[in-house]
């Protein structure tokens, strides 16, 4: 796997450990770069972006890398350095404004992760080498991607239901669409090459979506 990062994946998992720490260690920059649902509706937009350097301890932030390293070698392998780009930042803006969406009720909602833009990716790197099995240390077999892309998105459904800790769960769930849907306009030859898996992919997401909206009700 290691052959597959290179320096655009890299320079993001850097740039993530760095603003990270930076918000362990400093509760006033964490505060003033952080998603808030009422600071972004105030004007302070840039939040939607900086959050997503920003995750809430070392094991958040593990993860995310760690999915992001799995997936994101693929996508740039298929797409190049600067599709692969758009997908990132394209998936991270989505999944702020479907979580601004989400709870625009709730002024005070805060949240951080990259989640947004890692779950774009691995949804990316589904459509894009569906094929693809995974080697994970806790699991002694191993498993399709789809597998983990689908658990990856339940955890977060599960997380928007329980709000829990202070990270972006319903983020992941934005990035999914942002990322399933750029990765079909740069590469519209999936509508035919994989048609069975995109209308799969897109069915569920489109159920998650509806219910998403609902785990409030529950």
């Amino acid at each position: 796997m290691m052959n597959n990062i290179n320096q655009a994946i890299l320079l993001i998992i850097i740039a993530n450990v760095i603003v990270s720490i930076k918000g362990f260690n400093d509760y006033s920059f964490l505060d003033k770069y952080k998603f808030q649902v009422g600071k972004i509706l105030a004007g302070e937009k840039i939040r939607t972006l900086t959050s997503g350097f920003l995750h809430v301890d070392w094991l958040h932030l593990g993860f995310n890398m760690y999915a992001l390293y799995l997936f994101g070698g693929i996508v740039v392998g298929f797409l190049g350095i600067p599709n692969f780009l758009i997908v990132y930042f394209a998936s991270l803006l989505a999944g702020s404004l479907y979580t601004l969406q989400y709870h625009k009720n709730e002024p005070y909602y805060s949240a951080v992760g990259a989640s947004g833009a890692v779950s774009g990716i691995i949804y990316s790197a589904i459509l894009l080498y569906p094929e693809m099995e995974l080697f994970l240390y806790f699991i002694p077999i191993p498993i399709p991607g789809f597998v983990f892309g689908i658990g990856y998105l339940l955890y977060s459904i599960y997380g928007m239901k329980k709000q829990l800790g202070n990270v972006g769960h319903s983020a992941h769930l934005g990035g999914a669409i942002g990322g399933f849907v750029i990765t079909l306009l740069l590469n519209p030859s999936l509508f035919i090459s994989n048609k069975i898996l995109v209308i799969s992919l897109g069915l569920l997401i489109i159920l998650l979506l509806v219910f998403g909206d609902k785990l409030k009700k529950i």
